[in-house]
């Protein structure tokens, strides 16, 4: 289908997914000047404060970059807002995109009516992650504007679904911007995604082995040395079930295969300030896509291979 505003303006039909704690301002400017949407947790800005300077700057620095680049314009770039009943930050996020005018926010962990009212209103889309057919109808119902299909394999909190199953539901009533998300790290992975009917793929684990992501350095050797083998599905962490680095498991004194339940009512996404150590700060997320990464690398770099990826790959088959 024929995107629309501002998702028609991509150089490569990726969004480079927010990462907690991990994306950063250095890392959606670099995102967005290379053509693909850059995106970033809200709750990543602590305190709530910070949100404003990082959008100030992501907003006036692309625009020079547009200015002096009129002719392959910066992509752009994406707000993630945590809807989930714990986040007590959500109104003021939500205040402060406002007056930035976010042009894309996703929403996660629930979905309001009210917000993309709102988002709506300062002429933004929305973009809702789902993790099946249910909460893809649940989302639209409510005025979500495009659906992020996260699929089996993806990093963070992830579904159970393969990418077919999921992507085959959707399309079967649903005819606006989709994207999936789930272990896609090549140029080849990310036209299979359009073949499949995906519009755009959604892309996070590998960037956090980029210069620019806000990863400890032993972390994103983790991604470079680990493999899909090296992937840990559990709900111990948040509530939800999401993928993990083996490693990070192992080295926190726990056993990933014997790993309890987790409970839903320890998911708390509350602001505070930024200080209070987490109990699972050092438990690494990530999808199982990370095999074929192998050395840390500039954003921009990145994005170049998956484009001549995606473009050996669609040549492959014209042939």
């Amino acid at each position: 289908m024929t995107l629309p505003a501002p998702l028609d303006r991509l150089r490569l039909p990726v969004i480079g997914s927010p990462l907690f704690i991990i994306s950063n301002p250095d890392l959606v400017i670099a995102q967005c000047k290379a053509g693909i949407v850059g995106s970033f947790p809200a709750l990543n800005a602590r305190p709530q404060t910070l949100l404003d300077e990082w959008l100030h700057r992501i907003t006036e620095e692309l625009a020079a970059y547009n200015r002096d680049h009129p002719d392959a314009p910066a992509a752009p770039f994406a707000v993630n807002q945590i809807v989930h009943k714990s986040n007590d930050r959500l109104e003021a996020d939500l205040a402060t995109c406002a007056k930035w005018q976010v042009p894309i926010v996703i929403t996660s962990l629930g979905a309001r009516e009210d917000l993309n009212t709102a988002v709506h209103g300062w002429g933004g889309i929305t973009l809702h992650d789902v993790i099946d057919d249910r909460f893809a109808r649940k989302a639209v119902e409510k005025g979500a504007d495009g659906l992020i299909a996260v699929a089996a394999g993806a990093g963070g909190h992830a579904g159970r679904l393969s990418p077919f199953a999921i992507v085959q539901e959707i399309r079967q009533w649903f005819n606006g911007p989709l994207a999936l998300s789930g272990s896609i790290a090549t140029g080849g992975a990310i036209l299979a995604a359009q073949a499949m009917g995906a519009d755009l793929a959604y892309i996070g684990s590998p960037f956090i082995a980029t210069e620019e992501a806000n990863a400890a350095p032993a972390y994103k050797d983790a991604v470079v040395a680990a493999r899909a083998a090296d992937i840990v599905y559990s709900n111990l962490f948040t509530g939800v079930h999401g993928n993990y680095l083996r490693a990070s498991i192992e080295a926190a004194g726990l056993d990933p295969d014997h790993l309890p339940e987790g409970d839903l009512k320890t998911m708390d996404f509350g602001g505070g300030n930024g200080s209070k150590a987490k109990a699972w700060r050092d438990i690494w997320g990530a999808g199982q896509g990370i095999g074929v990464v192998d050395h840390v690398m500039p954003a921009a770099d990145l994005v170049a291979r998956l484009s001549d990826e995606y473009r050996a790959a669609r040549d492959r088959l014209h042939r």
